[in-house]
């Protein structure tokens, strides 16, 4: 008769279908920011040598030691601050973060208003500040590539 099918391939195939499974499927969609709003991000980003900017999944972001402490998202703006300053600016009209619906990232609060007219400074400083006191992240060591005989 053959093998009888494996119940932990039945609740696998369950998971990934799309009827059962609440989880997206396909390609994440990314926003795509413009290129005024990478210049206005790269205008606002404090210059220090311990600062660095680089693209992170299509987007920029601003790193300190490592860790990232402000960074855009399409074309808003996102910070990283405590929790009791997170509920500040979302008093102010911030948001919590999510760069997949219902899928909070802790710690960083989209910033209320246009930015770009208007930049936040003092926010900016301030996550600056907060990250800057976070363990340095050490760059992870990448495996040499496999040699073709």
């Amino acid at each position: 008769m053959g093998t009888p099918p494996n119940p932990r391939w039945r609740a696998r195939e369950a998971y990934y279908d799309p009827g059962v499974s609440p989880a997206p499927r396909g390609p994440m969609k990314m926003p795509k920011p413009s290129e005024e709003a990478k210049a206005a991000f790269a205008r606002v980003v404090p210059d220090e040598p311990a600062v660095t900017l680089k693209p992170m999944f299509g987007q920029m972001s601003a790193f300190v030691n490592g860790n990232m402490f402000c960074g855009i998202y399409g074309e808003e703006l996102v910070v990283r601050l405590p929790p009791a300053e997170i509920e500040a600016v979302k008093k102010q009209g911030g948001r919590d973060f999510e760069p997949v619906a219902g899928h909070k990232m802790g710690g960083y609060v989209v910033v209320p208003g246009n930015w770009r007219v208007k930049a936040p400074v003092a926010l900016i400083k301030r996550a600056l500040e907060v990250t800057r006191k976070m363990p340095a992240k050490v760059a992870k060591k990448r495996a040499p590539a496999a040699r073709k005989g």
